[in-house]
């Protein structure tokens, strides 16, 4: 486990509620698989004991630095949303279980479907799978287009959809509807959002080679808490599980109970 100084070299705010955070230390260095979290210190303060779990969106091991984004929606962001250029944050990690890119080859097609802030690891996921000769089609999923977030930057990579469930941005309804629309098929699938839609996902693909990113509240985030555990599929039991923090947040698709 990792741990120490990250420093903020730049903020910005995305919508109304996200935020984009830079920043740089040697702890960039261990950051090399998509998919993994952060647990950052945001205060000394009593009233904030627990870290935050903050999902790796990017990291540019040349320059020594990292992008997380985050929903400003409780005590906890609101006082990191207020952090200035800078100042240092203490951190742990990379903490977690990331993407499998290897289960995808060279030539292969490749659909990340986010949901909300589900979206930001799969950036650079979408990044190291292109460097490996992967296609990359994306799949945003927001609740109105004032939500929508680096629509472009996917662009970039490959072609990009996004859905509103009010319909006022790109295909309205939901991620799975724009499957099914566009027509969109792949050899591996990579996904990061709220539950329901993971689980939609999971009807849909029982059988393919599909990968979801769990989002759980956590405690310490190295599994000795057992705040964020989830069952395994078929245990009738209910005795077998999984941590998210230190199993996850990646898990293939029909192994744990959504």
């Amino acid at each position: 486990m990792n741990k120490g100084l990250l420093t903020i070299t730049k903020q910005r705010a995305l919508t109304s509620h996200v935020m984009e955070i830079t920043c740089e230390g040697p702890l960039t260095k261990k950051m090399t698989e998509p998919g993994q979290f952060l647990h950052l210190r945001i205060d000394a303060t009593d009233d904030l004991l627990l870290r935050r779990p903050i999902s790796i969106c990017d990291v540019d091991q040349k320059q020594g630095q990292v992008k997380m984004l985050y929903r400003v929606e409780g005590k906890g962001t609101a006082r990191l949303a207020e952090k200035l250029e800078g100042m240092d944050i203490d951190v742990l990690g990379p903490l977690g279980n990331g993407f499998p890119l290897e289960v995808t080859k060279e030539g292969e097609t490749a659909l990340l479907i986010g949901g909300g802030v589900g979206v930001p690891p799969l950036y650079y996921l979408s990044k190291q799978l292109k460097a490996k000769g992967v296609k990359v089609i994306h799949i945003l999923g927001f609740q109105s287009e004032k939500d929508v977030f680096y629509k472009e930057e996917f662009t970039e990579l490959g072609p990009t959809y996004v859905s509103t469930v009010d319909g006022s941005h790109g295909t309205k309804g939901f991620v799975t509807d724009v499957i099914h629309h566009e027509g969109l098929t792949f050899d591996t699938l990579y996904s990061c959002g709220p539950t329901p839609m993971l689980q939609a996902l999971s009807t849909l693909y029982p059988d393919r080679r599909v990968f979801l990113s769990l989002e759980e509240r956590m405690g310490c985030g190295i599994g000795a808490c057992f705040a964020c555990v989830c069952h395994v599929v078929g245990d009738e039991t209910g005795t077998s599980y999984r941590k998210v923090c230190t199993d996850g947040p990646v898990f293939p698709v029909g192994e744990v109970v959504l």
